[in-house]
């Protein structure tokens, strides 16, 4: 079973999806109407739980007949279920379409509305969506889990300024017939997907075709720069193909949505989700569409059953975007990010804290809300594990093998932990002497760091580690050796692992912080995950001239990899500690309702609080 969600999945399962949408800015709602073709697994079957949260029901039919509903008390992140008896009796094997007509809250979990203010051009409203991990039940009543997959069909009526796009292929668009200063829009999902991956976005969005196969999506005043930036979109799509197996989705399109977009990038099927805070002008750091590209294989075509098996989705999805930087940059460089990675992982022990069950490659989800689990530790241990069995299993092309017949094997379904590994043991089954020494328990169950560290190569990561023990040990008498040099010489992502390796050791002294400033420019660089983590190495040296950009850094974009820690920081730093406060809850009510969320918990502010100006 699902710990998240109430749905009925062993009785009845969901096959197709009909959404009907009309978006409301003036209200900041979703009018709708879905139709779920859902098949019955058991005999004299009259009764059935949908997922819902903050939803209005107004009726619901079965067959076209109306369908007594009730719902049940609300939970605190689960939402509430929607419990619908049916006016007949069904047997396993029959389909029956259940019909829900509804709305959603203005402050449906799914959904941000943006003010004209909040985009980038400043004149129409926004609206986009985010339903990963358990959000979907905001926007769409419906079996809110990941072991169920069905198609879908929608027609999404916006006002004629607008344009909307979803995570389904175009499938043409017309006047709304019931209002003429409207455009319906509608799309089609062929392939069965779990309901975490329907997305919408409306907005004043424009196209450029990047490949055969790709367009990029964004507002006008980004969509050139973007069409830029994603210009080696086809190359990695046909890198993943050599490695993974043929793309199934069709399209492959990336759409730029504003600032506040909570993540790096979204694996919505044939339309991922990108955060702008990827145009700082840095082709280099595309690994994030490497990442989503690969969910198109690891999340999105085998998923995980349940968030428990996140690792699934995430470690393999990790594992292939590091294989896509070993075909198109070296070796060298996919065990330099595997290095980076694992220090990722390092700080995300140490935040949750080594004992902690959430940093359990399986973690027991039972009364935890997903959104307070994430973190790198399924992506990274969950890299870390592959590497580890690559290494023991005779190297890269080899594990690939495996990978490539795990994909095929659990394609258009859902897998857990235990399925994933009795596979690993039937493919291997010559190499099960060696499978069998693993310390599974160790990585899989419990916390803290995995019980072993794989040996990567330093090459690229040496200069890196030299430069950052020099700032370590230098006296205030040493500054004056160092020179622009120093760092003209490293790739941007060996600058980020200079500054990253500098945030695990003791934090600087204010001189030497000043210097790196004074010598190295680094205010200047606006790539940003060079600029977050220089801002807090700044702040952690109590420079207090920094605050302020970091404040600003934090509030100007929303990405919980940056904004959270940035807001950590500065809340540690006692003397500006209410200031940290006094900026989060002046800018809440425009921030990602996850973002609001997490960073309020994590500066201790009270949900209900109101601004402490």
């Amino acid at each position: 079973m699902d710990p998240c969600s109430f749905a009925s999945v062993s009785r009845c399962v969901t096959r197709h999806l009909n959404l009907d949408l009309r978006v409301d800015f003036e209200r900041r709602v979703i009018r709708a109407q879905v139709e779920l073709t859902v098949e019955v697994l058991e005999d004299r079957f009259s009764a059935l739980t949908l997922d819902t949260r903050d939803l209005q029901v107004v009726s619901v039919s079965a067959n076209g007949q109306a369908a007594r509903f009730t719902m049940g008390p609300k939970h605190s992140f689960k939402g509430t279920p929607l419990d619908i008896t049916l006016p007949f009796d069904l047997s396993r094997g029959q389909h029956v379409v259940v019909a829900v007509t509804y709305e959603t809250s203005p402050s449906a979990s799914a959904l941000q509305w943006l003010s004209p203010e909040q985009t980038a051009g400043k004149e129409q409203p926004y609206l986009f969506s985010q339903c990963q991990a358990h959000h979907c039940r905001s926007m769409v009543p419906c079996q809110d889990t990941p072991s169920v997959k069905h198609t879908y069909y929608a027609q999404v009526s916006v006002p004629k300024d607008l344009v909307a796009v979803m995570s389904a292929v175009r499938d043409g668009q017309e006047v709304d017939p019931q209002d003429k200063d409207r455009i319906v829009y509608r799309f089609r999902q062929p392939m069965p997907m779990p309901s975490y991956l329907i997305a919408i976005v409306v907005g004043a969005l424009e196209s450029r075709e990047i490949g055969p196969r790709s367009r990029v999506w964004s507002e006008k005043e980004f969509v050139d720069k973007a069409a830029f930036e994603f210009s080696e979109t086809e190359t990695m799509l046909k890198t993943a193909e050599d490695l993974a197996g043929p793309y199934v989705w069709g399209q492959y399109d990336i759409l730029v949505l504003p600032p506040s977009f909570p993540y790096g990038g979204m694996e919505n099927p044939c339309l991922t989700f990108a955060t702008p805070t990827l145009l700082a002008g840095d082709k280099s750091l595309s690994n994030v569409i490497a990442h989503e590209i690969s969910h198109s294989w690891t999340g999105n075509l085998v998923t995980n059953r349940t968030w428990e098996h996140f690792w699934l989705n995430e470690g393999h999805t990790v594992y292939l975007e590091r294989m896509i930087g070993r075909s198109l940059v070296s070796e060298q460089f996919r065990q330099f990010k595997a290095m980076g990675g694992w220090k990722e992982l390092q700080d995300s022990v140490n935040t949750f804290g080594a004992n902690n069950v959430l940093t359990n490659l399986v973690p027991s989800l039972q009364d935890v809300d997903p959104d307070d689990a994430f973190s790198s530790v399924p992506y990274e241990k969950g890299f870390a594990l592959l590497y580890h069995l690559e290494e023991l299993m005779g190297g890269p092309e080899v594990f690939m093998g495996f990978v490539k017949s795990y994909i095929q094997m659990f394609a258009y379904g859902s897998v857990t932990t235990d399925e994933w590994k009795k596979h690993l043991f039937t493919y291997f089954r010559d190499k099960v002497d060696v499978l069998n020494k693993v310390d599974w328990n160790a990585w899989m169950f419990t916390p803290g760091m995995p019980p072993v560290k794989p040996q990567y190569d330093t090459t690229l990561a040496d200069a890196c580690i030299a430069l950052s023990q020099k700032w370590v040990k230098a006296k205030d008498q040493d500054l004056s050796s160092f020179k622009e040099s120093d760092v003209k010489v490293l790739s941007s992502h060996q600058l980020i692992e200079f500054l990253s390796l500098l945030l695990h050791e003791d934090a600087l002294p204010l001189t030497h912080v000043k210097k790196m400033q004074e010598v190295y420019d680094l205010n200047a660089i606006m790539n940003s995950e060079i600029r977050f983590r220089w801002l807090r190495l700044c702040v952690r040296s109590r420079w207090e001239e920094v605050v302020p950009m970091a404040l600003k850094m934090a509030t100007e974009q929303g990405r919980l990899k940056y904004t959270r820690p940035l807001f950590r920081e500065v809340f540690n730093y006692d003397k500006y500690r209410e200031e940290a406060v006094r900026v989060f809850v002046a800018h809440r009510a425009a921030m990602h309702p996850v973002t609001s969320g997490l960073v309020g918990k994590d500066l201790k502010v009270d949900a209900s609080k109101t601004t402490s100006l």
